[in-house]
């Protein structure tokens, strides 16, 4: 029988392997914010060859003499796309017919304007909900976990899923630290959607093994806790699984055919899909276990 609870410091490890990395990433570079959160014009043009980087030193040269900032330019074969300090329709009208003059024609693809003051409304947006969905989820499972069977308690499951939800949010938010820093990927409304959507799903994950858990307890009796968890996951495994891999087939056929609008949302999915499924199997259920080793622990030592 496979033994998801005796080696379950080995799993402790493989995620610590991958959050520790993203937390020093978000410690030294943090979030690549887009103008979402911070407020600015991000600006799109479609040039009819390859750009160069003289193409790119005459747009960065009408900018300055415009006095207009840029934050990041971004070629990408014969597109360009530029985040900026917030400029209007005029401004941007202006600058547009300059490129024009000393650049040939070229195709605007997008121009979108965001006022800090909306940027900064939705950052803490996404913080409160996060937080009120955090908060929730606690009572949530507390609530329906009440009548659980000793050893446990329902807050222990309560705090555990919290815990498991930590794991994904730190893994998620660490790896988009990385592509920000490294690819500059840019972090947006959307990707605060995938988020809660990964925790939504996260936290069904969790609670389908911590159901059986809860179930097993009342027919079985506490008898080795440990045991009893171990065979939980057992039954439940299958499911976990197929549930998740139907879920990536149809996340990894949009990444490659759903367009580049919605590739870093796609691919903010299928990371939390996968991380979800793994803290949900092996650590969330084992966590429990090591919480009830750790208490037994310390009634002996009193």
């Amino acid at each position: 029988m496979l033994n998801i609870v005796g080696k379950r410091k080995w799993y402790y490890a493989i995620s610590l392997l991958v959050i520790i990395p993203g937390i020093i990433s978000l410690l030294l570079y943090g979030l690549r914010l887009s103008i979402d959160f911070t407020g600015g014009s991000r600006i799109g043009y479609q040039f009819n060859k390859s750009v160069d980087q003289k193409v790119l030193s005459e747009i960065r040269k009408v900018f300055t003499d415009e006095k207009v900032t840029i934050a990041t330019l971004q070629p990408a074969d014969k597109d360009v796309l530029i985040r900026t300090s917030a400029i209007d329709e005029k401004k941007n009208t202006i600058i547009t017919e300059k490129l024009r003059k000393k650049l040939g024609n070229f195709k605007q693809e997008s121009f979108e304007t965001i006022g800090p003051t909306v940027g900064a409304e939705t950052t803490r947006n996404a913080f409160t909900s996060v937080l009120i969905s955090s908060t929730l989820i606690l009572l949530y499972i507390a609530i329906t976990f009440r009548k659980v069977p000793k050893p446990t308690s329902s807050w222990r499951f309560g705090i555990t899923t919290i815990l498991a939800l930590l794991h994904d949010v730190l893994v998620l938010v660490g790896v988009f630290s990385l592509l920000g820093h490294f690819l500059h990927v840019e972090v947006d409304s959307l990707f605060i959607t995938a988020l809660l959507t990964v925790m939504g799903f996260s936290v069904h994950d969790t609670v389908v093994v911590f159901d059986r858990i809860r179930e097993n307890l009342q027919k079985t009796g506490a008898g080795t806790f440990g045991n009893v968890v171990n065979e939980s996951i057992l039954q439940t495994l299958v499911r976990s699984l197929n549930t998740s891999f139907t879920a990536i087939l149809v996340l990894i056929a949009l990444l490659i055919f759903g367009g580049e609008s919605i590739r870093w949302f796609i691919a903010a999915l299928l990371l939390g899909t996968i991380t979800g499924t793994f803290s949900s199997i092996f650590n969330a259920a084992p966590l429990l276990v090591t919480w009830h080793e750790w208490d037994q622990k310390r009634k002996k030592i009193k």
